[in-house]
């Protein structure tokens, strides 16, 4: 077996989608950042890909866009993550479904003096076809640069409430909107009630056959009026319909009403994942 450092994200792709892509759904958050990093340079500063495999053929897969966590996809054996562990040099934690990200943190913690912190448990979802809620007051809308200044402000509520622990400086916070208002690579929806917006979907981060959505946020005091579930909804819909096979989000595990409106609009939850920190013992 051979573990390969890459930083072209075309080469690792076209290496790596073999694995990745026999579970999309699991592997949606690899492949949609992987893609990002091919079709828009500079959006991370900086990417690290590798790639094990064995007899020519892929059986695992991880990638870092620093500062944020090691992506880990599901290895074909335990002996893939040895490897892996042996041959990254340092990374601040792991995030991947379960149980691969619990197998690859025991590992690294065991060779490197460190503990694993649980930051959060999240669901993987996937929906195919889409169940239409009842319709509550108002319509979508494309959000677009008059937006902006909510669409942030929204945001940062967002991050406060649900991110604490995943936070974007200015700097990445701007490069979201610059990235989906008034642009091809992604989109935020809006849900307006007697013209004004009450509730915020996006979608970002394609993967060959599917779409992320993400995030969905409605203010407090908005809540409980069927906005967001009608927002997201109407969002995945118009993913399907525009080529998406697929659309992905991510729950916390730890809010089952949002688990529960997702499964009521027709997603189905795939797998568990975790985003794990390393700690010095």
């Amino acid at each position: 077996m051979s573990v390969e450092h890459l930083t072209d994200a075309a080469a690792f792709l076209a290496a790596a989608e073999p694995l990745l892509l026999a579970d999309e759904a699991r592997h949606n958050l690899i492949l949609g950042v992987a893609g990002v990093v091919r079709d828009r340079p500079g959006t991370y500063p900086e990417a690290h890909f590798w790639l094990a495999r064995e007899r020519g053929e892929p059986v695992g897969a991880a990638m870092c866009t620093p500062p944020w966590n090691l992506a880990l996809a599901r290895p074909r054996s335990d002996d893939v993550l040895c490897e892996l562990v042996e041959t990254i040099d340092a990374v601040p934690g792991v995030t991947a479904a379960t149980p691969e990200v619990d197998a690859f943190a025991e590992q690294w913690c065991a060779r490197r003096a460190r503990e694993a912190r649980l930051v959060v448990a999240q669901g993987i979802y996937a929906l195919e076809r889409v169940v239409l809620p009842p319709r509550p007051a108002g319509s979508c809308r494309d959000a677009d640069e008059r937006d902006r200044p909510l669409i942030r402000a929204w945001l940062r509520a967002f991050q406060d409430e649900a991110l604490a622990h995943e936070r974007y400086d200015d700097e990445g916070l701007e490069r979201i909107l610059d990235q989906r208002l008034g642009s091809p690579h992604g989109v935020f929806c809006l849900w307006e009630d007697g013209g004004e917006p009450v509730s915020l979907a996006g979608a970002g981060a394609r993967t060959p056959n599917g779409a992320r959505v993400g995030p969905v946020y409605t203010p407090p005091e908005r809540r409980g009026r069927g906005y967001a579930t009608s927002l997201t909804a109407e969002l995945s819909q118009r993913l399907l319909d525009e080529g998406s096979r697929f659309c992905f989000l991510y729950t916390d595990l730890a809010n089952p009403t949002s688990n529960a409106i997702y499964e009521r609009i027709g997603y189905v939850r795939v797998c568990e994942s975790k985003e794990l920190r390393f700690e010095r013992r």
